[in-house]
């Protein structure tokens, strides 16, 4: 089936924490369509590694890049170096974040909240900021797709940074909208269930996960990160060209409770 405001053919994106995880399964979906991606996560043998698989597979260009998104002098060095390697960018996925210590606020240091903000939500801003500018010196537009978390809506005891981390990335994404549309830029965020990754493999395989799977998900099973290329495709394309501070919920209808 031709489906052409799908293709992102010659298409430059930029995915955070894209080495593994759903990044790398964002990364992956945005090269099936065609478009060359750039690796950026704080390991950068990780990112070589991804790169590699991605380009065997798929033959699109790819670039690995080590970025911290908490640091500015590193999140230059990725704009440019990018531009400079590849021309332009097209394409921003904001997908680098942590969950930080799990600690209810009474017992959670200065650094357990700034770790978290930092990386959630000040990196998203400084990086798009970065990317956005030179979108606009270019002149032709660009999307930028914010990976924010059911935590944008919903509450969880001892994830207070976590938590409000995403919903200000997700009041971030509106406002970016607004103020970027002028420039024909669309800024659209994801907001992910749970999702097997590396990091909670094990816990989603004992009874606890199981029963926090079957308590809270109508589906009854979490997400594989295959589920998350068809929205990171669309928001990423043309067929999204009339999306603009929207939020697209994947979660196998956990908020729906």
């Amino acid at each position: 089936m031709n489906l052409p405001y799908f293709d992102l053919t010659d298409k430059i994106a930029i995915v955070t924490g894209s080495a593994t995880g759903i990044g790398r399964g964002i990364a992956e979906g945005l090269a099936d369509a065609g478009a060359g991606i750039v690796i950026a996560a704080r390991r950068l043998d990780r990112c070589k590694e991804a790169c590699k698989e991605i380009t065997e597979r798929t033959g699109v260009q790819t670039l690995p890049h080590r970025c911290d998104i908490t640091n500015n002098d590193e999140i230059e060095a990725l704009v440019t170096d990018v531009i400079g390697d590849l021309g332009r960018i097209d394409i921003l996925v904001n997908n680098s974040g942590t969950g930080g210590s799990e600690k209810p606020i009474l017992k959670m240091t200065d650094d357990d909240w700034s770790t978290v903000i930092d990386t959630n939500l000040r990196g998203v801003f400084s990086l798009s900021r970065a990317v956005a500018s030179k979108m606009v010196e270019r002149g032709k537009g660009g999307k930028i797709i914010n990976v924010t978390s059911i935590g944008s809506l919903i509450g969880w005891p001892n994830m207070s940074a976590y938590c409000a981390s995403k919903g200000g990335c997700l009041q971030l994404t509106k406002v970016m909208a607004l103020e970027w549309a002028r420039y024909d830029i669309q800024v659209n965020a994801i907001m992910p269930g749970y999702f097997e990754t590396p990091m909670n493999t094990e816990f989603f395989s004992t009874e606890a996960g199981e029963r926090a799977i079957k308590s809270s998900i109508p589906m009854k099973r979490i997400g594989q990160i295959e589920e998350m290329k068809g929205v990171a495709i669309l928001l990423a394309s043309q067929a999204s060209s009339f999306m603009t501070g929207s939020a697209v919920v994947v979660d196998g209808g956990h908020t729906c409770w």
